[in-house]
Parts: structure tokens; C-alpha cells; sequence
């Protein structure tokens, strides 16, 4: 009896430190992700730490981190009870990055000063070009229709469900309806993370490239690495399409290929490039936060110069658009976090689809190539009709509510640009949240306060 009641214990005390070795690896997930989206929302989006905690931060296993802030070395601290610290540091321009293996004082020395349009006299321009919103009265918009759809996105004082921070609607180019959580601290100048729709982004940087003569999606991936392996076929319109045929795991509930990527390495491009082959490209399409990243690399080769590779977004793109708050970061090896980086104002972020919605074209600018926004449209060969370039589709009526021509970024907890060109509208909707909200009769709402054409 003495025996067994020894060997019980330990055994109970054996299984929990099995438990707990297999789950530590997960506590570093949690607390990378809580420095790094504390880091960039007090020190790009200059917002109140509690309240961080209480939105961004409030769900799953991220809610049971503590943060640490340090103003004076912009930095931010996040660990488990004490377990699993990561550390996430600001750099000047390039926003703020979660230092892995690197020392914070060889990260915090890095810094360039974007070419960004501050604001001065150009945002008492009328808009898309600068903030000034006109007094235009459309007779095919019911305005009363319309509030109600943009108030019920929002939660009331009762609930906490949807957690919408801004809803801005965009008719024929004109900015027509707007609102923010001001209880949550939103304004039109706040910074909000636009998670996966920074994928977009680098469907935009590729189409520049490609006006210039620098990209050709047709070309093979310029990566020396897959040089001599099956990975040597893979296209860069493979890539576009998340069709590389990549061995690729996107499950941010556990250790995988993403959460390596963004949490736990200071080298996304590397983490990306690294994975194995699987099938043969064009033939699967597999959603990866790698391929973005993969795609960014590519284009810094492609650049072949760091100062315009950093500065390319912001010279060719945001200054041209009217944006002046979009800040897409990078992690410690200076790539561009594609995948997921992108912070902008809801405003910037609907002046980014307008872009889409006037086919590459700003002001009588041609930004994108001619054919580019109808390549971007094109589903991916194995996606039934669900996703494009960098961009998702409604061909598969996702949807249904929708008109089938809508094409949408997308981003994690709710993020989303909706560009619907049958019915002359780009809308917006950011949060913290999606579980409590639902797109499609947000969007149905939207639809039935305006008359078709």
C-alpha cells in the first residue's frame, strides 16, 4: 500500500510535467504576441496601454500575459506568470519588431525617417486627397438606413460582442458615412492593425514593380535557395496565388510555420523559404502567411537597394494615394512584414481600396499597370473561386448578401476592406473582434440604404 501510495504521486507528477514541457513551447506564442501588438500600439498607434490589454489583447491565452511598458527605451516585456519572456523594441520608420535571439541595443540603433506627406496644408484638400469631406447628398442613399447599418456593426453600452472600432463607407469615390468606438479611444487618426489585409499590400508593391519592368509574375521565384530542389519550378504568380505548393502550416492555435515566422524569428523570409516542398505548384491553394513574406524578399532582391526597398511603399503608393498613416513594419532582418505588419487610419485604409475600385488609377495616375487589378481578380486555379491575388474573392458567394464582384482584404479578428465596383462602394470595417460580428449582414445593410443603379 506505502508503494502504491508513492508511485501514484509521482506518476500524477510526472504526467503534469509531460503536460507542462509539451505546452511551454505554446507560452512563447502568447507572449510574443502580446509584446509585439503592445509595442506597435503604444508606439506607432500611440494608444493607452490599459485599453490594449482590454481590446487587443483580451482573448484566448493572450489575456493571462503581463506586459511590461518602457517609455524610455520603447520597449515593451510580455511574459506567462514570468515564463516565456519575449521583448518587442520600436525602431523609427521601420515600427517595431520582437528581437528573438538579437540584443535590443543592436535593433534600437536602426531607424530611417519615412518620405511620408505630413499634415499640413494638403489634408485641408478635399478628399481621397486630403481630409476635407464634402457635403455631397446623393438622392439614391437612405441615409437613415444607412446609420442604422453602421450603428448596429457597433456594440451598444450593454454589450461587448462585436467590438467594431471604425465602419467607414465610401460611395462613387466620396466618403459618405464614418464612425468610430470613441469609448475605445478610436478617432479618424487612429493607427489599427489591418493584420492579413497587409497582404494586399504586397500585391500592390508587386504591381508597381511590375509597371516598372522590375517583376514578372510569369518569372520563376528568384530565390538561391530553391535552386537545386523541386521548390525551383515555383513562379512568383504561384506565390500571388498561394498556389506554391509549400508545405505550409497555418494554425496560430499551436507551434507551427506561422506562428515560427511571427513569434518565435527574427527573419520571416528566412522562416518562409525554408519550408519543404509538397506538391506541385499550381495544383493546391493552401492560404500561407508565408507566401506573403516570400513575396517580400523576393521584391527586396528585385529591388536590389535597402534604402528603396524600405522606402518603395511610401514614394510609390501611400504619397500618391493621399495616405499618410499607413506604416507597414518590419521584423529584425529588415524584410517587410507582408504577411501580417500593415497599420493605417480606417480612412487610409479605405483610400488603399478606392485604389482597387478605380482600377489602379489615382487622380489620372496610373499606379498599377493596366490589367492589374483584373489579374488580382482572377481566382487562384484551386480555390474555387474563393481567392485571387493577395486578395480575396466572392465568386464562390462567401457571401451571399454580397454582389459576386466584390473582392475584399482580409485580416484577422474582423479586418476588412470590402470593394464592391457593381454597386460603387468601398467599405471598411475594422475591430477587435469578429466573433460577435457578422460580415455578411453587415454588409447586406449596407446594400439595402442604397438603390442600384
Amino acid at each position: 500500500m506505502k508503494r502504491r501510495k508513492i508511485v501514484i504521486p509521482v506518476v500524477i507528477i510526472a504526467a503534469l510535467i509531460i503536460i507542462a514541457a509539451s505546452q511551454y513551447p505554446k507560452l512563447y506564442l502568447a507572449t510574443g504576441y502580446g509584446a509585439k501588438s503592445m509595442a506597435t500600439a503604444v508606439f506607432v498607434a500611440e494608444r493607452d496601454p490599459q485599453m490594449v490589454k482590454l481590446t487587443d489583447l483580451n482573448y484566448s491565452i493572450v489575456k493571462y500575459t503581463q506586459s511590461v511598458v518602457d517609455y524610455e527605451n520603447k520597449s515593451v516585456t510580455t511574459s506567462f506568470w514570468g515564463l516565456a519572456k519575449q521583448t518587442a523594441v520600436y525602431r523609427k520608420g521601420f515600427g517595431c519588431c520582437l528581437i528573438g535571439d538579437r540584443s535590443a541595443d543592436s535593433l534600437r540603433i536602426m531607424s530611417f525617417t519615412p518620405p511620408v506627406n505630413h499634415r499640413d496644408g494638403i489634408w485641408r484638400m478635399a478628399w481621397p486627397n486630403g481630409d476635407v469631406i464634402k457635403d455631397t447628398v446623393y438622392s439614391d442613399i437612405d441615409t437613415a438606413k444607412l446609420k442604422s447599418a453602421i450603428d448596429a456593426a457597433f456594440d451598444n453600452s450593454s454589450e461587448y460582442k462585436k467590438r467594431t472600432a471604425a465602419v467607414v463607407v465610401v460611395y462613387k469615390g466620396e466618403l459618405v458615412a464614418e464612425k468610430y468606438d470613441k469609448a475605445l479611444g478610436i478617432t479618424p487618426d487612429t493607427r489599427i492593425w489591418g493584420w492579413s489585409m497587409s497582404k494586399s499590400l504586397m500585391n500592390a508593391m508587386a504591381g508597381v514593380l511590375s509597371k516598372q519592368g522590375k517583376l514578372d509574375v510569369k518569372a520563376v521565384a528568384p530565390v538561391p535557395e530553391w535552386q537545386k530542389d523541386r521548390r525551383r519550378d515555383i513562379t512568383i504568380n504561384d506565390l500571388m496565388h498561394m498556389s506554391s505548393g509549400l508545405k505550409w502550416d497555418e494554425d496560430y492555435s499551436d507551434v507551427s510555420s506561422a506562428t515560427n515566422m511571427l513569434y518565435r524569428s527574427a527573419d520571416c523570409y528566412k522562416v518562409a523559404i525554408d519550408v519543404p516542398y509538397q506538391k506541385k505548384p499550381g495544383t493546391e491553394w493552401k492560404y500561407s502567411s508565408g507566401t506573403s513574406n516570400i513575396l517580400s524578399g523576393i521584391m527586396r532582391i528585385l529591388i536590389g537597394n535597402d534604402q528603396i526597398y524600405h522606402e518603395f511603399l511610401y514614394r510609390e503608393l501611400f504619397n500618391k494615394i493621399g495616405v499618410s498613416s499607413m506604416i507597414l513594419e518590419t521584423d529584425a532582418a529588415g524584410n517587410f512584414v507582408g504577411s501580417s505588419y500593415g497599420y493605417a487610419s480606417a480612412r487610409d485604409w479605405a483610400r488603399f481600396g478606392l485604389l482597387y475600385y478605380n482600377d489602379g488609377v489615382w487622380k489620372g495616375d496610373t499606379i498599377l499597370p493596366k490589367g492589374w487589378v483584373a489579374y488580382t481578380r482572377t481566382p487562384a486555379s484551386a480555390s474555387k473561386g474563393e481567392y485571387g491575388a493577395q486578395f480575396w474573392l466572392n465568386k464562390s458567394m462567401t457571401l451571399p448578401d454580397a454582389p459576386e464582384d466584390l473582392f475584399a482584404c482580409e485580416g484577422h479578428r474582423g479586418q476588412n476592406v470590402f470593394i464592391i465596383p457593381s454597386r460603387n462602394l468601398v467599405v471598411v470595417r475594422l475591430g477587435f473582434s469578429e466573433e460577435g460580428f457578422k460580415s455578411n449582414e453587415f454588409l447586406k445593410g449596407i446594400l439595402a440604404a442604397i438603390k442600384k443603379d
